[in-house]
Formats: C-alpha cells, structure tokens, sequence
C-alpha cells in the first residue's frame, strides 16, 4: 500500500497537496457537499509534536473546503485527567470557527456513543465509539508522528484511542494495551491519514520527549503501512527509543496483520 512521502519546504499546504497527489489528489476523496470529520491528536495541549499543530489543521480544512467538502467536522476527546474543552481552548482551535463558517469543533465526550462488538477481538471484545463516526461522509486522520512511554509508538492506529469512550481507556492500559489498540480499529475506517511529520519525538512521548525534525508530511489510505513507515522514520534518528526493533514485531503492528487491519 503507498505512503506518500514529501519533504516540507516552508510551504506546508503545498506539501500536503503533492503528498495527497501521490494518491490521486483531494477530488479522489471529497465529493462535492460531503461532510468530512477531521481527527487530529489534541490528548493534551503540549506543544507539536506532542499535539496538532493548529496551523496543520487549519491547512487541511482549508483545502478540504476548496476541494467541494460542505462541511468539516473537527473531532477529539483529550486523556482522561484533562478536558477536552480547556484543551482545544487552549490549543485555540475553536479560532478555527471564525475561519471558516462551515467548520463545527466536537467533543467526543458531549456527544452520544454507541457500543460496538469488535468480532475479531482477543483482548478487547467491546468499545464505545461516538455515533457521530457513523453519520459523517468521509473520515481523514491527522496523526502527529512520535514514540509513546506505554504503547512504544504512537501514529494513526494509535490515534483511535480518542475515539474509546473516557470511561473504557482506564481499563485498556491493564494489560496488552498495544493489542487491544490494533482491534479497536476494526470499529472504523478512515479514508485518507496525513500525518504531521515536520517535528516528532524519538524518545518519551506521547506529551513530552526527545525532538527530532524529519521536515516531512506523510499521506495513505492505509493505517498500517503509514505508521510502519513512521517508525521507520523515526529509527533513522540515533538514539531513538525503537532502535533494533522490527517495525512488523511491534505489538500494535503485529496485531494489526493478525487482523487484516488496513
């Protein structure tokens, strides 16, 4: 599966367009009048690569509109010991609705879910995801690229966490947690992950570690293949925290083939 890969060159909404291009541009994704639910990684509002940068988020939905989206839907659910609230105020994204008109911010957490079986669950058999996932056209993952102190790696499978209800996340970090990250991403499917690999941690994570510049912007349709291609970014860096590893042997990797995650 591709993974586009390009070199950022202090013209970020250019970038993301040529990485988009290597997978049949904007218009293959986006209908005209489709709403679209943006996920990026508000889990705190430390600054990138800890979370979104806001600036990312507002390119992506910019183009997203100019490509005939009618609406975005901009979605997250902090961790949770923090509101969701103070952290997308903190983070300033709800500027975002003075920007553009036919933008809406959601949290999660005010939101209904709906509790789903994972079939193919060994670990988890069960979660709680909001129901909004269900009524919106596309859905486009926007992943910060960095190492994670309990789960090694964090990208787009990752990213699904902020989607599990906050009163199911206690119970996901007691064991097997890379695993069970793996299975509840059978609950959904993005159509499109443009991962935010300008900055990235290579120790420590996922608020606060060891920064590295890679200066890169990464697009798929795969969620797998991306973040397989992001650890191996992250390797390329000395003294990075999944040195000697074999990204396919990552748990949350590993699990994730064992599934037929795409």
């Amino acid at each position: 599966m591709k993974v586009a890969k390009i070199q950022n060159q202090n013209n970020l909404k250019k970038a993301i367009l040529q990485a988009v291009d290597q997978l049949g541009g904007f218009e293959k994704f986006i209908k005209t009048g489709d709403t679209i639910l943006l996920k990026p990684n508000l889990n705190t509002a430390d600054p990138p690569p800890a979370s979104s940068d806001l600036e990312f988020i507002k390119t992506v939905t910019q183009i997203c509109l100019e490509a005939g989206a009618k609406k975005i839907i901009i979605g997250e659910s902090s961790t949770i010991y923090l509101s969701t609230q103070k952290v997308m105020e903190e983070k300033n994204l709800f500027s975002l609705k003075k920007d553009f008109s036919s933008c809406q911010i959601t949290i999660f957490d005010k939101t209904p879910y709906i509790k789903k079986t994972i079939e193919k669950g060994k670990y988890i058999k069960a979660a709680s995801f909001p129901k909004i996932l269900d009524e919106v056209d596309k859905i486009f993952l926007l992943p910060c690229l960095k190492t994670h102190r309990l789960a090694q790696f964090t990208g787009s499978l990752k990213l699904a966490v902020g989607f599990l209800k906050k009163n199911q996340r206690l119970a996901l970090h007691f064991s097997h947690l890379q695993e069970k990250i793996a299975e509840i991403n059978l609950l959904y499917k993005p159509n499109l992950i443009i991962m935010d690999a300008r900055k990235c941690f290579i120790t420590g994570g996922p608020d606060k570690g060891t920064v590295a510049e890679p200066s890169l912007i990464l697009a798929s349709t795969n969620r797998l293949a991306i973040d397989i291609e992001g650890i191996k970014i992250i390797q390329s860096f000395p003294g990075n925290s999944l040195e000697g590893i074999n990204p396919h042997n990552l748990p949350q990797i590993k699990r994730a083939i064992e599934i037929g995650l795409e």
